[in-house]
């Protein structure tokens, strides 16, 4: 079952069970994924689906944390509910030693031999990472194992 499946059915079962809030991040998620594919003007698969389901989460965190320095915990619970939400749709987190190995294994088969090799060794790992790790996080190593 492909991710937009799974919002589908997913998104029939909260309005049959009246959830409100979860129908409204449900139907956000399909919009964003919907404009995107309409920008594309070709359907996506569900890696670039993922990658959206990350951003979505990343700017909720970003709203929530800008919400608690404005003095609005309610606005920032909100999104902290749309934040676990939307996470039932990423695939299982990647364990730290598994990370390690793919960047190792990434920087091989790449023949990555220095930091202006980082994008190359990103983008390979992109499709195997997406969703399963913070991006940000997997740079950072990257960078710290390209620089020694």
């Amino acid at each position: 079952m492909t991710l937009r499946e799974r919002l589908q059915e997913d998104m029939k079962s909260a309005m049959r069970a009246r959830e409100a809030e979860r129908l409204m991040a449900i139907r956000m998620l399909l919009a964003a994924i919907k404009q995107r594919e309409i920008d594309e003007r070709r359907e996506l698969d569900d890696t670039e689906a993922l990658s959206i389901v990350d951003k979505l989460i990343k700017q909720r965190r970003d709203s929530a944390s800008q919400f608690i320095a404005g003095g609005r915990p309610d606005l920032a619970e909100k999104e902290e509910s749309e934040i676990v939400f939307l996470a039932t749709y990423l695939p299982e987190a990647l364990p730290p030693v598994e990370i390690d190995r793919l960047i190792a294994e990434t920087i091989t088969v790449v023949a990555a031999s220095g930091p202006r090799d980082m994008g190359k060794v990103l983008t390979a790992l992109r499709p195997q990472m997406q969703g399963r790790a913070d991006m940000a996080v997997v740079a950072e190593k990257v960078k710290a194992r390209l620089s020694s």
